[in-house]
């Protein structure tokens, strides 16, 4: 199953307060970029995120959840009317990412 519409939008609306986040469809889902780093994504109706140490300590409830099969499992976010849990989670989650590797020329 899809991802639809209705619910892509309804979450972009709840992320609109969050600068630098960016969409990519991606087979039907949506890949969610913060400020260039993948944060996690909108698979089947359900909004995933990485499972950061930061993640799970503000969402320590969170299921952990397939995003599809043969992926890591991600944690589903309930609260997606939680505008400042959001935010706050994708600061954190972005802070205890990687920096991306350059590319060689």
């Amino acid at each position: 199953m899809a991802t639809s519409k209705e619910y892509f939008e309804f979450v972009k609306e709840q992320l609109s307060g969050i600068s630098d986040v960016a969409f990519r469809a991606m087979m039907g889902e949506y890949i969610i970029y913060y400020k260039g780093k993948v944060i996690g994504g909108i698979y089947d109706d359900r909004l995933l995120v990485k499972p950061t140490k930061s993640a799970l300590k503000q969402m320590p409830d969170a299921r952990l959840e397939l995003p599809y099969d043969g992926a890591k499992e991600m944690l589903l976010v309930d609260e997606i009317d939680n505008k400042d849990l959001l935010k706050a989670l994708f600061t954190a989650i972005f802070d205890e990412l990687p920096d991306k590797k350059k590319k060689m020329s």
